[in-house]
């Protein structure tokens, strides 16, 4: 798998995800990225954030509500470049 950018909308260095990485929490854990967190499962969804741009899959369907344009970075993966915003 490719590696895929994701890029903060509030600044700072674009992040690598790599093939490594479980989910878009550990990409964010990996380079020091502070974001809200609790299940690490879908369920709470606690680690809410808004995708600006691209497009992510999830590993299992997240039990937390999520808006349209949200996602839930402790269960998903980017498909590709990706932009967000929390």
């Amino acid at each position: 798998m490719t590696d895929r950018t994701i890029t903060l909308s509030a600044g700072g260095p674009p992040l690598l995800c790599e093939s490594r990485h479980r989910n878009l929490l550990e990409v964010f854990e990996h380079n020091n990225v502070d974001v809200e967190y609790q299940c690490r499962e879908g369920y709470c969804g606690s680690c809410r954030v808004k995708l600006v741009s691209g497009a992510v899959e999830y590993s299992e369907k997240p039990l937390a509500f999520i808006s349209d344009g949200e996602i839930l970075p402790c269960c998903c993966m980017p498909v590709g470049d990706i932009e967000i915003e929390f």
